[in-house]
């Protein structure tokens, strides 16, 4: 399994206990939804190899794992570890609902300026979310935020914004 045919989910912070578990962070917005995972990659070296465990406790977005057929100390080992699961495991998203990857090289539309460059990609800002668009080479960053987004269109790679009056202008003039 290559990296690029994952998505990353979160990252072995610390030892827990004594028998060898430890405290995995979920870099997801539903923890919830992992609570009956039972495996994952864990990226050692730059290699991704599987791993298969139980998931003790979920408490917000940390878990206490305990890992299958390891000893107490090869568990301790993979702290600092970061893990992954395959992107075919990621729910398919309709309408203008989308995953950051999924999206890159999609095609802009602007309502005002219309086609004003391809995707780049997502920079991820703790304000919000942006856009980084590049039209020829200028880059024009907007917001990613539901108002912004007028539709997505898989088929055609296309998503069409409305981007904050004035937005654009700053970028082209």
């Amino acid at each position: 399994m290559n990296k690029e045919e994952c998505y990353y989910l979160g990252k072995i912070t610390k030892p827990y206990g004594l028998k060898g578990e430890v405290i995995l962070f979920l870099d997801v917005d539903d923890p919830c939804e992992y609570a009956d995972l039972d495996s994952a990659f864990v990226e050692i070296k730059g290699n991704l190899i599987p791993y298969f465990f139980q998931i003790q406790n979920l408490n917000g977005n940390k878990a206490t794992l305990a890992f299958e057929d390891i000893s107490k100390e090869e568990a301790l080992s993979l702290v600092g570890c970061e893990l992954y699961l395959p992107l075919s495991n990621l729910p398919k998203l309709t309408g203008n609902q989308f995953y950051y990857h999924e999206v890159i090289g999609f095609k802009i539309i602007d309502s005002e300026y219309g086609d004003i460059g391809v995707l780049r990609t997502i920079i991820e800002y703790p304000a919000q979310p942006l856009l980084q668009i590049m039209k020829d080479e200028t880059e024009i960053l907007i917001p990613l935020i539901d108002q912004v987004i007028d539709k997505v269109d898989r088929a055609q790679k296309t998503i069409f914004i409305t981007a904050p009056a004035g937005l654009i202008d700053l970028y082209l003039s």
